[in-house]
């Protein structure tokens, strides 16, 4: 039989109807194994993890099928327990499927300290992002007589002078001192000492 008459003869479109049909029973087969294995359509909700213990949420992630990873601690956050949960990635209500991770990140035991930088005599507008930047409060602001308006002449924390290098507490509010522009500039006297300035108040 030539090459043509096979392939227009009913054996040869019989052959590939069977191979047409192990191929489609192949692909049921593997998408009914790939269904079954991954628990498709079978979601679960993640949890609120918010303020648990690593202990707790390893009971609660177990009795719903699914796994934590710990990251690493925060920064101390006020309104959450010592060792409790900050984050959590993937968010409370989301679903995921069985033996999904939860990533959680724990609130560290407490404050951690900052150094205070050199920002005496520069600009309160200077001075405040940075301090913010560090996780501190700005607290009450008073004012000195001083040539230089709004630089700051001192840093203090409940009563204390702080000095460049000094460390405080996150969160800690931080008073300061400010030049109120009003002494007048004389290239002939010597600027009296901060004590005696504030002592003039």
């Amino acid at each position: 039989m030539s090459l043509r008459k096979y392939l227009t003869s009913r054996v040869f479109f019989t052959q590939i109807a069977i191979a047409i049909a192990i191929v489609a029973a192949l692909v049921f087969a593997f998408i009914f194994w790939l269904d079954s294995n991954t628990n498709h359509g079978q979601e679960i909700e993640v949890p609120d993890l918010s303020k648990l213990t690593e202990q707790q949420v390893k009971e609660k992630v177990e009795e719903l099928n699914l796994n934590y990873v710990l990251l690493d601690s925060v920064d101390f956050k006020k309104g959450y327990p010592k060792f409790s949960v900050v984050e959590q990635d993937p968010l409370p209500g989301t679903k995921v499927k069985e033996d999904r991770k939860i990533y959680i990140k724990i609130n560290s035991s407490g404050f951690t300290s900052v150094v205070i930088p050199d920002l005496i005599e520069k600009t309160f507008r200077q001075v405040s992002p940075t301090l913010l930047a560090l996780g501190l409060e700005i607290g009450e602001i008073t004012y000195v007589p001083y040539l230089g308006k709004d630089m700051v002449r001192q840093l203090k924390q409940k009563g204390k002078v702080l000095k460049p290098g000094d460390k405080v507490m996150k969160t800690s509010k931080i008073d300061v001192v400010l030049g109120d522009g009003k002494v007048a500039f004389d290239e002939n006297e010597i600027d009296e000492p901060l004590e005696n300035l504030e002592d003039a108040e």
